[in-house]
C-alpha cells in the first residue's frame, strides 16, 4: 500500500483532492539514511557559500561567455573535491561574447546617467558616441522610409513602445481609483496603437527593425522590454551587427520618449566596451554515483547552468544549479553505493533552446532507455510546492511512494498532480518527455518569480531564500534516494493530454523531440 504524506493534495484529472492517508511519513524519520541527510543538508548546509562562488565571483553565465565556461569548470573542482565522479561533454559551439561596461548620459536638454544594460551580442561603440534619440515618425510608410533612415544615420532610434507609468501593476490596481486604473490602460492601449503604426514600415517583428536600423547605419537601438515591476526589466538579445544596442529602463526610456515627442531634442552619450571573442565549446557538465545493484538504471537530477547577463542568474537558474549540486554533496555523504546511479546534469545552454538537454538525449540513448526518472529544477527560490506527473498516466504510484520518504515537515505543503497536464512546457525537462522518459519538475512558485527576476536585471544573489534552498537540496536527495532505491521501474505509460492546441484547434498531442541545435544560427 502506497504511503501519502499527510496534509499533502492529488490533483487527478485536473480537479483538486485532498484526502487523509492511512500512513503518514513524520519527522524525525525511522530510516537512517533520511535522518542522516536532514543533518548534513540542513545542519551543515553549503548553500551559501556555493551560491556565493557561483552568483557572486562568477556572475552571469551567457550562452558560450567564458564566464560560462569558469562555471563549468569550477563545477568540475568542486565535484572532484568532494570525490564524485564528473566529466564534461562537449556537443557544440557558441558566439562568445563578454559584455564589459557600458555607460549611458543623457547630455541634452539637461544631463542625467541612466539606467541601461547591452543586450546580449551587441556591438561596442567606438569610444564614446554622442547622437540624437528619434522617434520613428507618425505616418512613415515604406514609400518614405528610404528617406527617413537616410536622415537617422548616428543617432539612436526607440523601437519600443513607452510606458505611460512603471508602477507595479498589482499596487496600483489595489491602490488606486477604478478609474485611474481604466485610465492608465486606455493610455497604455492608444500609446501601443501609435507606437505599432510608427514602426510597421521597419518590419514585423524587432529582429526585422532591428537589422534595417542596424543596416542604416544608426548609432544604437534603444529598447525596453519592462518587467510590470519596479525598476525591472527583461534583457534579451539582438541581432544587430553595427549598431549599440541597449535596454532602457522603464522610467529612463519613458523620459525619452516624453521629451521626444515634445521637441525637446534629447541627446545621448554612449560609452560600451563588450568583447566578442570568437566562438567557445559548448560543454555539459555531468557528475556520477554509480549503481551498485543496477548500474544501468539512472535516477537523473537536472538544472541548467546558463543564464541571462543582465545580473547573475540568481534564480534562474543558479539555485537549481545549487539544489542538484548540494543533493548531490548531500547524496555522497550518506548514499555513496546507491541501488542506481545517480547522474547529475548541469546543461550548457538552456536559454537559447535547450541545446544541452536536448544534446545529452541525443547523446546518449542508452542512459535514456535505462532511465528510472528525471528530477528538474528550473524557478527560482520559495520551497517546492508542486510535482506535476506529466501526463504520465501511472506517475501517481512512483511519485506517491518516493515522496512518502519525505519529512512531513517538506512534503506535507507540496501539491501532487497526476497524471497532470505537460503544463510550464519550456525546461529541460522536456527533451526527455518527448523520448517518453519521466522527468519531473520540483516547481517553486511562479507570480513574483515571473515579474520580478525571471530574465532581468533583478536577479541577484540577495533574492535567494536559503532557508528554503537547503530544504530543497535536501529534499531532492531523498527524493533521489527513493527512487534509486524503488524495486519497480516508473511506468512510462502515457495519458492523453487534456484540451486542445490553440494553434490548431485540435487535441493535443505528445510533444514532439527537436534536434539540439549545437551552434548558433547564421543571424546571431
Amino acid at each position: 500500500m502506497l504511503r501519502w504524506p499527510r496534509r499533502s493534495t492529488l490533483i487527478v484529472g485536473g480537479l483538486l483532492l485532498a484526502w487523509s492517508p492511512l500512513a503518514g511519513q513524520s519527522f524525525p524519520s525511522d530510516d537512517p539514511i533520511i535522518r542522516r541527510m536532514w543533518q548534513i543538508g540542513i545542519e551543515q548546509s553549503h548553500t551559501a557559500d556555493l551560491a556565493h562562488s557561483l552568483m557572486d565571483s562568477i556572475g552571469p553565465r551567457l550562452a558560450g561567455s567564458p564566464e560560462l565556461l569558469a562555471a563549468q569548470d569550477w563545477l568540475v573542482r568542486t565535484y572532484e573535491g568532494w570525490g564524485v565522479r564528473v566529466r564534461k561533454e562537449r556537443y557544440g559551439e557558441w558566439n562568445a561574447w563578454r559584455q564589459g561596461t557600458v555607460h549611458v548620459d543623457l547630455m541634452a536638454p539637461r544631463v542625467q546617467t541612466l539606467v541601461a544594460e547591452l543586450l546580449a551580442w551587441s556591438p561596442a561603440t567606438n569610444g564614446p558616441e554622442r547622437g540624437p534619440v528619434v522617434l520613428p515618425p507618425i505616418g512613415l510608410t515604406r514609400a518614405t522610409l528610404p528617406g527617413w533612415l537616410a536622415s537617422v544615420r548616428g543617432s539612436y532610434v526607440m523601437i519600443s513602445p513607452p510606458e505611460p507609468m512603471c508602477r507595479a501593476r498589482q499596487e496600483l490596481a489595489a491602490n488606486a481609483r477604478p478609474g485611474t486604473v481604466a485610465a492608465i490602460a486606455e493610455q497604455r492601449r492608444t500609446l501601443e496603437r501609435d507606437w505599432e503604426a510608427r514602426v510597421a514600415p521597419l518590419g514585423a517583428r524587432q529582429e526585422d527593425r532591428e537589422r534595417v536600423l542596424d543596416e542604416a547605419g544608426v548609432a544604437g537601438i534603444l529598447t525596453s522590454n519592462w518587467s510590470e515591476g519596479w525598476g525591472v526589466n527583461k534583457v534579451f538579445d539582438t541581432v544587430a551587427r553595427r549598431a549599440v544596442a541597449l535596454d532602457i529602463s522603464c522610467e529612463d526610456y519613458g523620459l525619452l520618449y516624453r521629451m521626444a515627442v515634445r521637441g525637446e531634442n534629447p541627446e545621448l552619450r554612449v560609452d560600451a566596451d563588450p568583447q566578442d571573442l570568437g566562438m567557445n565549446p559548448l560543454f555539459n557538465v555531468v557528475a556520477e554515483l554509480p549503481g551498485t545493484e543496477l548500474p544501468q538504471e539512472y535516477v537523473l537530477l537536472s538544472a541548467h547552468l546558463d543564464s541571462w547577463h543582465a545580473a547573475t542568474g540568481a534564480t534562474d537558474n543558479g539555485t537549481g544549479t545549487i539544489t542538484m549540486l548540494e543533493a548531490m554533496r548531500i547524496l555522497k555523504e550518506t548514499y555513496p553505493r546507491p541501488r542506481r546511479t545517480i547522474l547529475v546534469g548541469h546543461w550548457g545552454p538552456e536559454e537559447v533552446g535547450l541545446t544541452g538537454s536536448r544534446a545529452f538525449t541525443e547523446d546518449h540513448p542508452d542512459i535514456l532507455e535505462g532511465m528510472q526518472v528525471v528530477f528538474n529544477q528550473d524557478n527560482g527560490t520559495w520551497r517546492f510546492e508542486r510535482i506535476e506527473g506529466q501526463a504520465f498516466l501511472y506517475s501517481g504510484r512512483s511519485i506517491g511512494a518516493w515522496i512518502a520518504k519525505v519529512p512531513l515537515e517538506m512534503s506535507g505543503r507540496v501539491t501532487l498532480e497526476f497524471p497532470g497536464p505537460q503544463n510550464n512546457a519550456g525546461s529541460d525537462h522536456t527533451s526527455f518527455i518527448c523520448h517518453g522518459v519521466p522527468a519531473f519538475r520540483l516547481q517553486s512558485p511562479y507570480d513574483e518569480y515571473r515579474q520580478y527576476t525571471w530574465h532581468t536585471n533583478r536577479d541577484t544573489y540577495d533574492k535567494i531564500v536559503f532557508d528554503d534552498l537547503r530544504e530543497n537540496a535536501t529534499m531532492t536527495a531523498m527524493l533521489a534516494y527513493a527512487a534509486s532505491e524503488d524495486p519497480q521501474r516508473t511506468s512510462r505509460e502515457r495519458a492523453a493530454l487534456p484540451g486542445v492546441d490553440n494553434r490548431t484547434g485540435l487535441p493535443r498531442v505528445w510533444p514532439e523531440c527537436r534536434p539540439a541545435q549545437r551552434s548558433p544560427r547564421p543571424e546571431r
